[in-house]
């Protein structure tokens, strides 16, 4: 990196080091002991926080591409009062540089100060997204001390990415063709969970109420647990936001010759076995994906052990977990996809939209949008719609919504909310002050902003507490229902239900050909 940073990235730096100092300086200590041993946080007023806890043992030299070990124990008191680093991933252009290392299996505990062991609080397991390539529990719009002011221990944890944490090879294969193999990553987040039933009841959280929660690889996470019979029984609700839930996992095969290429990319040599495969330096292995076969590999794998079935197909056959599901979209999804605007013509012949089904979108003289909400509704508000529907079938609770608030001084520049738009809602982290990302202007919270935040953070609370987002108070969020298939509506005007929500577009949708949903 040069010294020529983005005015925008020094201004978020100097906000949070200013956060995080006050947060300092307001301290004191605070110690739990868990089967590893014993702890020293921090507890801010209302908060108490334990940073960089060892869920596993450090995933390096022979460990790299084995599934997570146990946690190591330690001597003495641990200080838990500073984030560890993230898993290795690439540098984004324009993103504040965050410490990275394989050295990364670690998670964050937040809970009110008063916790006690006997408390049996709530806990709710955020999974960060970033295509599987990117992402840490630590970000600071994850912070989890509004969560933990309701009484609910919320957890972030650091899973392993990219290269590291979705790899195939014949060579790893061979070393253990029975598996599990390849899925590094969702193995992290089951270890995580693992030793969030362990040991949560020290922080005052109930073991028994665990909810897991994510947002775009984190939410496909999500879904993926779902039907994992590796994570059956350590979770009791589940929350999925943007999960693309027709999105596949690599067949292991596919995956294992995307293996072969990255492994020669990086410095392997033809024929190279497991040990030479983890000699390779790490930085080798960090880089920007090269094509589109890397990228599209950079992702779960159907192993025949954490992963036998595709998550839509194991839905429809009623072989997901029986625990309450709350799941939704944002209005601009396709918002990830930047062609979507530039080449929208391209974009509607790729998905094989046909003059009815575009009739069914309004104005379709608008081609960019006409795109973006075709992309929107055939690769998220359906695929949300065909899993609660198969909830439905099997006779298990599920709520949906539908995220579409923009804030007022963005409505004329936005056609929708983008793609994990929702994230500071749901955390109640709206920004106190503007702030620039690149190209994109995120004005300072307005009351309105703070009203919609409240309410999205007080279901998923009650959500936690409860198994029924309803319980929050304040518009009645139902459950989705064959009758009425009633979706939440987070928007301009408030909350509101929408009853049989998009039901024809989701229809022509349904019809066509979904890129996401390819082997």
């Amino acid at each position: 990196m040069n010294g020529s940073r983005k005015p925008w990235a020094v201004a978020v730096a100097v906000a949070v080091a200013f956060i995080l100092f006050a947060s300092h300086a307001l301290a004191v200590p605070d110690a739990v002991t868990i089967a590893q041993g014993a702890l020293l946080g921090a507890s801010n007023g209302d908060v108490v926080t334990f940073k960089a806890i060892p869920y596993a043992a450090p995933p390096v030299g022979p460990l790299r591409w084995k599934p997570p070990q146990a946690p190591l124990h330690w001597e003495g008191v641990r200080e838990a009062v500073s984030f560890g680093p993230a898993c290795m991933q690439p540098a984004r252009a324009g993103w504040p540089v965050i410490p990275t290392s394989e050295d990364c299996l670690t998670l964050n505990v937040w809970a009110p100060a008063s916790h006690r062991a006997s408390a049996k609080l709530p806990v709710m397991v955020w999974i960060y997204g970033g295509s599987f390539v990117y992402g840490s529990g630590a970000s600071p719009v994850y912070d989890g001390a509004g969560f933990a002011k309701a009484g609910v221990v919320l957890v972030t944890l650091n899973y392993r990415l990219g290269r590291f944490g979705f790899f195939a090879h014949p060579a790893l294969t061979a070393e253990s063709p029975k598996g599990p193999l390849a899925n590094y990553g969702l193995m992290d987040q089951i270890a995580a969970l693992k030793w969030v039933k362990g040991n949560i009841a020290a922080f005052g959280g109930d073991p028994a109420s665990v909810t897991v929660f994510g947002e775009s690889a984190g939410a496909m996470s999500v879904n993926d647990l779902m039907v994992s019979p590796l994570a059956r029984g350590l979770f009791a609700k589940a929350i999925s936001e943007s999960g693309f839930g027709r999105f596949t996992a690599a067949p292991l095969a596919n995956a294992e010759d995307a293996g072969v290429r990255i492994a020669k990319a990086a410095g392997a040599k033809d024929g190279a076995d497991a040990a030479a495969l983890r000699a390779l330096p790490a930085q080798a292995l960090v880089g920007q994906p090269t094509g589109v076969t890397d990228t599209m590999f950079l992702r779960p794998v159907l192993d025949g052990v954490v992963l036998s079935e595709q998550v839509a197909q194991a839905f429809a056959a009623g072989h997901q977990a029986r625990v309450p599901f709350l799941e939704g979209g944002n209005s601009w999804e396709a918002s990830l996809f930047p062609p979507v605007r530039k080449y929208p013509d391209l974009v509607i012949a790729r998905l094989g939209a046909e003059p009815e089904a575009i009739a069914l979108y309004g104005d379709g003289d608008d081609h960019a949008r006409l795109a973006a909400d075709l992309v929107t509704d055939q690769l998220m508000i359906e695929p949300d719609r065909h899993l609660a529907r198969q909830m439905v079938k099997a006779k298990v609770p599920v709520w949906v919504y539908f995220f579409s608030y923009v804030p007022a001084a963005q409505r004329g520049d936005e056609i929708g909310a983008r793609h994990g738009a929702e994230v500071p809602y749901v955390f109640d982290n709206l920004p106190p002050l503007p702030i620039q990302l690149g190209e994109r202007s995120i004005p300072a919270a307005t009351a309105d902003d703070e009203a919609i935040a409240k309410a999205m953070h007080a279901y998923w609370i009650a959500f936690a507490k409860t198994g029924d987002p309803g319980a929050a108070g304040g518009v009645r969020w139902p459950r989705f229902e064959a009758a009425k298939e009633s979706v939440l509506e987070f928007g301009a005007d408030g909350v509101n239900v929408r009853p049989k929500f998009r039901t024809t577009r989701l229809d022509a949708a349904a019809a066509m050909a979904n890129p996401l949903a390819k082997p």
